[in-house]
């Protein structure tokens, strides 16, 4: 854990606030790589996850930016109306489950809305590195984009394409025209609201790119049918405590209510915080961080959303 002081609080564009962080003590911060985010520990028991989109480079301090989302569980809430400039909070080293995949000629970074956030950080890598990549960001509004005028004045600016979905035509982004053409040199990176990846990713899909070279990081997972749900077991393979897990209910809580602890931010299976080793048994994967391969390997679910097409799930706990 690290204690970082909000050094400036800043109004981006309508309904997005951005936090420069500096060490409290005033020492060099962690590195972290393009696309690595950070936990903020915002209140007892309230913590989420949030993308770096500062100069991978720098130092001295990390920078996020925050949607207020009226459906939001909390965080972003917090974030806009207790969070203060001079404040000092707690935060998680960084991590990376979205990283650049260093093989590619070509990166593509489509970044909707809010999701523009890991983008800046991946253009500010891949312009130092000298690498071959266009940056594509769609929005709402012009009221709505964040960072547009920082963006322009970025060494990198020749390599971004602005869509807004309130202006003409010609400048919106057609996905289907821009990915028509699948090349093995090339990959995708793609973080946004759920409509808007879906979009990009129905798109590349349909156009035959193949899943290795589609990368995404998802902010929140769509609704799940949960009418279907059937009770079963996961047994604790340290101790060989056995535990039900009602329909109604996730092992991440029933686990939580027992005072067996295992590491959870966002609780819908799109950050991998709490990926779990299953020892015995098929999960019924429910999460949007695995990979089609992952998944079907069977060893690792998400204890926040997932469950299990066996009676009883063994897992390495």
């Amino acid at each position: 854990m690290l204690q970082v002081n909000v050094t400036r609080k800043a109004d981006e564009a309508e309904g997005i606030c951005s936090f420069e962080l500096c060490a409290a003590d005033g020492s060099t911060l962690p590195a972290f790589e393009a696309g690595a985010h950070i936990d903020i520990h915002i209140a007892d028991g309230l913590t989420r996850q949030y993308s770096l989109c500062n100069d991978p480079r720098e130092r001295h301090r990390y920078l996020i930016s925050v949607l207020k989302d009226p459906s939001s569980r909390g965080g972003s809430i917090a974030m806009h109306e207790q969070v203060r400039s001079g404040q000092t909070l707690t935060i998680s080293a960084p991590r990376n489950l979205f990283p650049l995949d260093s093989s590619a000629q070509l990166h593509l970074l489509f970044g909707g809305g809010i999701g523009i956030t890991p983008m800046l950080a991946m253009a500010w890598e891949l312009s130092h590195q000298g690498a071959n990549f266009e940056l594509h960001y769609c929005f709402r509004s012009s009221q709505r984009a964040a960072f547009v005028e920082m963006l322009a004045q970025t060494p990198f600016a020749d390599r971004i394409r602005f869509h807004d979905d309130s202006g003409p035509q010609i400048q919106k982004l057609d996905a289907s025209a821009l990915l028509a053409t699948p090349d093995a040199a090339t990959h995708l990176y793609v973080c946004g609201p759920a409509g808007f990846m879906n979009y990009i990713l129905d798109a590349a899909q349909n156009a035959g790119w193949s899943q290795d070279r589609v990368h995404t990081e998802f902010f929140a997972a769509a609704p799940i049918d949960q009418s279907a749900n059937a009770p079963f077991e996961v047994e604790l393979a340290s101790s060989g405590q056995v535990f039900r897990i009602p329909a109604e209910r996730t092992v991440f809580d029933v686990l939580d209510e027992a005072g067996i602890a295992i590491d959870s931010s966002c609780e819908q299976g799109v950050c991998g915080t709490c990926v779990t080793r299953v020892l015995k048994g098929i999960p019924e994967h429910r999460d949007k961080f695995l990979t089609v391969v992952e998944q079907a390997a069977n060893d690792r679910f998400t204890p926040c959303c997932s469950r299990a097409r066996s009676s009883r799930l063994v897992l390495d706990l």
